[in-house]
C-alpha cells in the first residue's frame, strides 16, 4: 500500500492536491483513500492531507503516522512543530521539498539519510499561501516518484476534481502538474509501497516508575518549609492577576490548585484571595479560570488603581 501526506498552509491547495492525487490512483485501477485533517479553516494555518491507495481493500483508517512519501508544499512548515511534518517518518520515507534549498542542506539541517527531492520553489511572496499552483505542483511530483500513474491518468484526475473552476484555470493546472511531473522523472518509482501494518507487532512504550512524594511535601507553598516568604517574588510582576468577585463562582480548587507557588488561598468564607506579595504574575490562574473571574492588567494600571481608590478613601484634612 502506498501511503503519502501532502502537508501545506491553509489556500495552498493540500485538499486539492489529495484529491487529484487519489482520483489519479483509481484511474489506474487503484483502491484509494483520501482526507485532509485541519482544524478552524484558518488561511495560512498547516493542515495536511493523505492519501492511501492499493490493489486490494483498504483496512487501515485515520491519518498515515508511518508514510512512504512526505510531499511538503511550504519549507517554512517543517521547523513548525504544529504541523508535524516529520512525524513518523521513517529510514525509508522519501520527502519532497518545495524549496530554493539543496537536497544536501536539509539533509544537514534535519539530520536525515533519508531520500530528500526538491522541487524548485517560486520566487519569495508576501504571503506564503499565495505560493502558486503549490499543491499541483505536489501532486505531479508524487504522481511520477510512485510510478505507478500515467500523465493522461493525472490529467485525467485534474479535469474531473476541477471542473467547475472553467477551462482556463484547469489548463494551467493540468500544464503545472505535468510539468513537474516531467521534473521527476529521474526519480520514477522512487517512492515504494509500504508494508502492511500489524496491530499485532505494537510494542509499547516502556513506562518509567516515578517515587511520588505526599502531598504535604510535595505542593508548591510559598509558605511551606525550607521557603522564605520574606523574598517577595511579586516583585518580578508586570502583569497583574486581579478577581472579579462579582463573576467569581468560589470554585476555589482550580486557581488555587493551579497556582504554581500556592500564592493564591481561599479563605474560610470560600473565596479565593492572591497574595501579591508572592504572586509572579505567570497568569495560569487567567488561562484556567473556568467563569473567567480573573483579568490580567499591566502591574502599573493595577498601582495607579489601588492609589486612587486610596486616595477616595483617605478624607480630606
Amino acid at each position: 500500500m502506498y501511503r503519502i501526506r501532502f502537508h501545506g498552509r491553509g489556500g495552498q491547495g493540500m485538499k486539492t492536491a489529495s484529491r487529484v492525487l487519489g482520483t489519479a490512483f483509481f484511474q489506474e485501477a487503484f483502491q484509494v483513500q483520501d482526507a485532509p485533517r485541519y482544524g478552524a479553516e484558518r488561511r495560512g494555518a498547516p493542515i495536511f492531507a493523505y492519501v492511501r491507495a492499493s490493489r486490494t481493500a483498504i483496512n487501515e483508517r485515520g491519518v498515515i503516522n508511518h508514510p512512504d512519501l512526505v510531499a511538503i508544499a511550504d519549507d517554512s512548515l517543517i521547523s513548525a512543530p504544529a504541523a508535524g511534518v516529520l512525524q513518523g517518518i521513517g529510514p525509508r520515507t522519501v520527502m519532497l521539498i518545495n524549496s530554493h534549498e539543496s537536497p544536501e542542506t536539509w539533509q544537514h539541517r534535519l539530520n536525515l539519510d533519508n531520500t530528500i527531492l526538491i522541487v524548485p520553489a517560486e520566487d519569495a511572496v508576501t504571503d506564503r499561501a499565495d505560493l502558486p499552483f503549490a499543491g499541483m505542483v505536489c501532486a505531479g511530483a508524487a504522481a511520477r516518484l510512485v510510478g505507478v500513474i500515467g500523465r493522461e491518468a493525472l490529467a485525467t484526475a485534474i479535469r474531473e476534481e476541477l471542473h467547475t473552476h472553467g477551462s482556463g484555470l484547469v489548463d494551467r493546472n493540468i500544464e503545472t502538474a505535468l510539468h513537474t511531473y516531467d521534473l521527476m522523472q529521474d526519480h520514477a518509482n522512487a517512492v515504494t509501497e509500504g508494508t502492511e501494518i500489524s496491530a499485532k507487532s505494537y510494542a509499547s512504550p516502556q513506562w518509567i516508575e516515578l517515587p511520588l512524594e505526599n502531598a504535604g511535601s510535595a505542593a508548591p507553598s510559598i509558605h511551606a518549609a525550607a521557603t522564605s516568604t520574606l523574598l517577595k517574588t511579586g516583585l518580578w510582576r508586570t502583569m497583574r492577576p486581579v478577581i472579579d468577585y462579582d463573576h467569581c463562582s468560589h470554585c476555589w480548587w482550580v486557581c488555587s490548585t493551579f497556582c504554581p507557588d500556592s500564592a493564591i488561598r481561599v479563605n474560610e468564607e470560600g473565596v479565593p484571595e492572591i497574595d501579591y506579595d508572592h504572586c509572579k504574575g505567570c497568569l495560569i490562574c487567567v488561562a484556567k479560570c473556568p467563569p473567567h473571574a480573573i483579568e490580567a492588567i499591566p502591574e502599573n494600571a493595577a498601582k495607579a488603581r489601588e492609589e486612587k481608590a486610596h486616595a477616595t478613601k483617605t478624607p480630606d484634612r
